[in-house]
């Protein structure tokens, strides 16, 4: 294998390339070495860490301190892009993706970078065309990644084989990646076909992902023994911590022949997360699977993830400690913690245990998929929805549909024919590499933003998010990425603005002797100067819109009005008739189909809206005439409210 420093630009990685000599560490030694070799191991603090512990909220200003304190470690690779970070970025950060790369970069010049991609999905939720996946590849690598790590959410290697082919065109190391997942129609049999396919395929590495924490010690080893004697190209271990068993799973997939293994730092392991860094360093210390890794130069950065933590106590996932009921819900660690706290911003948060019980009758009439973005996504929307229409399949998602007509590939199992049949709308289902029936989507892109001259990162950002990216555009052109507020260090401090000229997000009003916890938890577009807001009190949406918050801070006129009073576009009446058109869940407008005017009949779509990072197309109820539209694309929405009237 390549030494710890990154590969140089033009050269391709090969599995037995002399290590070049690193000043800090001297000569990287060869991971094909036979069992009974020093172990590797990959850190994941950086960006599966905090996706599995905290929401992905953690920002690159706190990240950096600590990737470059690690650069001097002598890690395998350090994993810090991809996944969930991409969005959550440009969504909630409102920071620029690709800056945090060339970030990353140039504070850890020492090691690889290493990125999660999914296949065709990229760091999407959806299929994108060939012409966007060869040039966001093409980006990272430029940017800074030195491995990618691919994989299919339905380990259908027709969705990996040309991310693959580009990545190593470009000269950086591909890690094709197995889901691993428990269900009737999976077994140790099938991974193993897998894996001699992607290794004809030509990967470096294969990677066993265990998004769940699914993995059992005994079958641990035994996977492992039997891929070491059907495969050449070293083996990666990937699992979560959330049932417990990840330190005996690695442990025993150690003994069976490991290669590399992914851990987190202390202070952002265990949980959802992954097994300690520095516990494994321990336990193999003077045996034969010696790390080569120093305790002591993991102290610093160690602490500085212990501090920078706690600034991010509000987004910290309510399922720590072990939860034994993963190995029934199967719900990867990222997901557990998002789920909750997407389901708190629906004030749904009681439901978790109805949607965590639901989740694997949907996965059972979806052919058993295993539970890893965007399937995971596909899955936990629909049965969030199931569960709070109370009724299934009532409310059917966008990307439900196009995972049944064959849009993200062929399914492990059969699908439920019922659900399909109500999906596929009397069309054919889609047969052969899903991307092939994708026409290019890069020049429309191009079309779309010529007037703002895209950078080739935004661009391709625009492309794989258009909604996202877009706002996130047009707040960077006004000077207003403002990310969400955090929580002070002190435990009853107040809330505090950043920016002078802005209203905190977030604070803490008396009134009576009586406090209240106040959110700005949305908002849509600013039109004629006037951006609409939507608040929470105590967790409780309330019907109250604000005028620009920077008129609320310089003590304008009275800025709080009821809904009955508002604008149009702010205050939307009541659902009180069929025609009044409501979406399910609160969300986004991501896209508006219809004019006042136009005529429409029984299951039109009439609108998009964003809810959970799914998209759900929001249907006519009756047939008739659009007499009033209340929502334009950006507003937020909530499901008290009348989007559209039909007459």
């Amino acid at each position: 294998m390549a030494s710890t420093r990154p590969p140089a630009k033009k050269k391709k990685p090969t599995r037995q390339s002399p290590g070049k000599k690193n000043p800090q560490h001297g000569p990287a030694p060869n991971i094909e070495a036979s069992p009974g070799r020093r172990l590797h191991i990959t850190d994941v603090a950086l960006r599966d860490g905090h996706q599995s512990l905290l929401a992905t909220r953690m920002r690159t200003e706190d990240l950096l301190p600590i990737a470059s304190q690690l650069d001097t470690v002598g890690f395998w690779s350090l994993e810090v892009w991809g996944g969930a970070t991409f969005d959550s970025c440009l969504r909630f950060l409102k920071e620029d993706p690709w800056e945090r790369l060339r970030a990353f970069r140039e504070a850890a010049p020492n090691t690889r970078l290493q990125m999660l991609l999914r296949g065709q999905n990229l760091v999407g939720y959806r299929h994108y065309a060939d012409d966007v996946l060869e040039k966001f590849i093409e980006l990272s690598a430029k940017n800074g990644i030195d491995v990618f790590r691919i994989f299919d959410a339905l380990n259908d290697i027709r969705n990996m084989k040309y991310a693959m082919e580009v990545a190593k065109s470009c000269g950086k190391h591909v890690e094709a990646t197995i889901c691993y997942t428990v269900s009737p129609v999976h077994s140790l049999n099938h991974f193993v076909e897998q894996a001699k396919q992607l290794e004809d395929l030509g990967t470096d590495t294969i990677c066993i992902k265990d998004m769940a924490g699914l993995l059992p010690p005994f079958e641990a080893y035994e996977l492992m023994t039997r891929l070491k004697a059907t495969v050449r190209v070293p083996i990666h271990l990937h699992t979560h911590y959330t049932s417990g068993m990840a330190s005996m799973s690695a442990l025993m997939a150690v003994l069976g022949g490991l290669d590399i293994l992914d851990t987190a730092m202390s202070p952002l392991a265990g949980g959802t997360s992954h097994p300690p860094t520095e516990s494994f360093i321990a336990a193999l210390r003077d045996t034969p699977y010696d790390t080569g890794l120093n305790l002591q130069d993991l102290a610093p950065a160690a602490d500085g993830l212990r501090q920078a933590r706690k600034r991010y106590r509000q987004f910290e996932s309510d399922f720590t400690g072990v939860d034994t009921d993963i190995l029934v819900s199967q719900v990867p660690g990222g997901m557990l913690s998002n789920l909750a706290s997407q389901l708190a911003e629906q004030n749904a948060l009681d439901k978790m245990k109805d949607v965590l019980n639901e989740i694997p009758r949907v996965r059972k009439d979806m052919g058993y998929p295993p539970l890893v973005t965007p399937s995971s996504q596909i899955v936990g929307t629909q049965a969030t929805l199931n569960v709070l229409t109370d009724e299934r399949y009532k409310v059917i998602t966008n990307e439900t549909k196009n995972y049944f007509r064959g849009l993200y590939g062929t399914p492990p199992g059969s699908l439920n024919s019922t659900i399909r049949k109500q999906s596929l709308e009397g069309e054919q289902p889609v047969k052969g590499r899903p991307a092939d029936s994708l026409d290019p989507e890069l020049d429309d892109a191009i079309e779309e933003l010529k007037e703002q001259e895209p950078s080739p990162e935004d661009l391709v950002s625009y492309a794989m998010l258009p909604s996202v990216a877009l706002q996130f555009f047009d707040e960077r052109k006004r000077g207003e990425l403002k990310p969400e507020q955090l929580e002070p260090q002190g435990e009853d401090g107040p809330f505090v603005a950043t920016d002078l000229h802005l209203a905190p997000v977030e604070f803490k009003v008396t009134v009576h002797g009586e406090s209240y916890h106040i959110r700005v938890s949305g908002a849509g577009r600013t039109v004629d100067g006037v951006k609409p807001y939507y608040i929470k009190v105590d967790d409780k949406l309330e019907e109250v819109y604000l005028e620009p918050l920077q008129e609320v801070l310089a003590g304008g006129q009275d800025s709080v009005v009821t809904k009955g009073e508002a604008k149009s576009t702010e205050g939307r009446p009541k659902p009180t008739k069929p025609g009044d058109v409501t979406t399910p869940m609160p969300g986004r407008v991501v896209k508006v189909f219809v004019s006042e005017g136009d005529t429409v009949d029984v299951g039109d779509s009439l609108l998009v809206v964003e809810a959970m990072k799914m998209e759900n197309r929001v249907q006519s109820p009756v047939a008739g005439t659009v007499s009033a539209i209340f929502v334009q694309e950006g507003d937020e929405v909530n499901p008290d409210e009348t989007l559209i009237q039909l007459e």
